[in-house]
């Protein structure tokens, strides 16, 4: 791990660093983006702006390092997928801990998506391409799942395998970054999952699920 002029971070260089990057991922939580100060940021953590700089050229890149870490993180969401059944019963629990993880995913990372999400609508691209790392894992194994059961003649042959894994992508990102809108609507966390989970099912197989 180096500092912003090439050199290599000791033990407590990098202890200094992760603290900085915990208390703006706290600061992002409570504080809009645009609002974050560099002198804040070395306040909360207990040092100097001269400091901060050592580790970051700025705060937009020191929240694309928090990204970049939760964009990986993120694209184990697909491993939700890998060699699961979406035939029976065993589908159905497919579809709802896909549900689940998507979830608890934008949960745990609420205010950090919210800032990538700002800077991909914005046309950044470093912003974009961390929004597509997560979801692209997961959109390419959902269509593998569609596809394996078009060839097996579950799904119509008319059905694009594609655009349907891309629409239900983005259906579950959509949701999961307004959670709490839906309590707003008095639809209950408990109530949200099981009927996200139907239209995930729906959409790969075509079919109700058997419960």
């Amino acid at each position: 791990m180096r500092t912003v002029d090439g050199r290599v971070a000791g033990r407590r260089g990098q202890a200094t660093r992760q603290k900085l990057l915990d208390c703006l991922s706290e600061m992002l939580s409570s504080s809009p983006y645009r609002d974050v100060k560099v002198i804040d940021v070395a306040r909360k953590a207990g040092t100097s702006p001269a400091t901060f700089y050592q580790y970051f050229p700025d705060v937009e890149g020191a929240v694309l390092e928090i990204a970049d870490h939760m964009a990986a993180d993120g694209a184990g969401l697909a491993e939700l997928l890998e060699g699961r059944s979406w035939v029976g019963k065993a589908g159905w629990q497919t579809a709802q801990e896909l549900v689940d993880g998507f979830l608890d995913f934008w949960r745990k990372h609420d205010a950090i998506l919210r800032v990538v999400d700002l800077g991909a609508a914005e046309g950044d691209k470093r912003f974009y391409k961390l929004r597509m790392k997560i979801l692209s894992s997961v959109n390419s194994a959902l269509s593998d799942a569609v596809a394996e059961l078009q060839s097996k003649g579950k799904v119509d042959k008319d059905v694009n395998p594609a655009a349907i894994a891309g629409s239900l992508v983005t259906m579950l990102a959509g949701v999961a970054s307004h959670q709490k809108g839906f309590q707003t609507w008095g639809v209950k966390q408990a109530e949200l999952k099981p009927n996200l989970a139907l239209l995930v099912y729906l959409g790969v197989t075509g079919k109700k699920p058997a419960k």
